[in-house]
């Protein structure tokens, strides 16, 4: 997908070694989602969703979350102006295309509840009246999972909105000296360059609607869900947001890699990323991605042609 290819093409010029996660952060963002970063300081967190805005064209604001950000500094506001007498609207970051919330788990429960409207319905209400955000909204927050001072955990209903949660993992000594040549004279991302737009985006969306999914591949997908709510460690399985996030994600994935039909692989990948964070289950050392493996094993993989009806 030729969309696809200048996206990653021009990441890559700050980004390194992170073909995966790129590939899964463009495809959230070409199945109209939103995305969670969760990792170690200083792994490029910022930097990816920074360069993936460059690189998309369009609006792009970043809203640095603290404890004391208020719902209104995301939001917007009415403010009086004494000599119209009368309230003029100033909208906040959250009206742009592409919206970083750095550090999400940082900001009070409150003001992280100022987003569930917007990543759900793509609209906000400011006192009393709701107002359309731009149709290509993306939001990508990242959040550091060992710094636990200080913070508000995202509650079940937030993360259940987020349609991917990633990491950016680990990097070997080869891509780490490509980050020091690239990195040490200035900062790359000043070199990306806008290789799409807004409009080519929605119209990418539009043809991956028509991806097919076979009605096995819809019958898997809900049989894994229903495996997640019957496991005895998962205390909550899966929301039906998942499983219609999945899927459409599953389109874009294939989408991306010049297929016009989904396959179980397809969601087989894709699972760990997809619903990893949306169940809630028993403590212990075992990961979210890691149960839902254990609980969908036992589930009978179709075999169909996955081109056809």
């Amino acid at each position: 997908m030729e969309l696809f290819e200048k996206l990653t093409s021009e990441i890559g010029k700050v980004i390194f070694g992170k073909d995966d996660v790129v590939t899964l952060l463009v495809s959230t963002m070409l199945a109209g989602g939103h995305a969670l970063i969760e990792d170690l300081p200083g792994t490029g967190k910022t930097m990816l969703a920074k360069t993936l805005a460059a690189a998309c064209g369009g609006d792009f604001k970043r809203i640095q979350c603290t404890p004391d950000l208020m719902p209104s500094d995301v939001t917007g506001l009415n403010i009086y102006n004494p000599r119209e007498n009368d309230f003029r609207l100033v909208k906040g970051p959250v009206f742009s295309n592409v919206v970083l919330a750095d550090e999400i788990n940082r900001a009070t429960p409150r003001t992280q509840s100022s987003l569930l409207e917007a990543m759900e319905e793509r609209q906000v209400t400011i006192d009393g009246v709701t107002l359309a955000l731009p149709d290509f909204f993306i939001l990508v927050a990242t959040e550091n999972p060992i710094e636990t001072t200080g913070t508000y955990p995202l509650p079940e209903a937030q993360l259940d909105r987020f349609m991917t949660k990633l990491s950016m993992g680990g990097m070997d000594a080869r891509d780490e000296k490509k980050v020091i040549d690239h990195h040490i004279s200035g900062n790359p991302i000043e070199n990306v360059q806008a290789v799409t737009s807004p409009e080519e985006i929605l119209a990418a969306r539009e043809k991956i609607r028509a991806v097919y999914v076979h009605e096995a591949v819809k019958d898997y997908v809900t049989s894994l869900a229903a495996a997640t709510r019957e496991s005895g460690r998962i205390t909550v399985g899966v929301s039906t947001r998942a499983v219609l996030g999945i899927l459409r994600l599953a389109q874009a994935y294939a989408y991306i890699h010049d297929r016009d039909y989904v396959t179980p692989d397809d969601i087989k990948y894709l699972m760990p990323y997809a619903w990893g964070h949306r169940i809630t289950y028993f403590g212990g050392a075992a990961k979210g991605s890691e149960l839902i493996a254990e609980a969908t094993a036992q589930v009978e993989v179709p075999n169909e042609d996955w081109k056809t009806n």
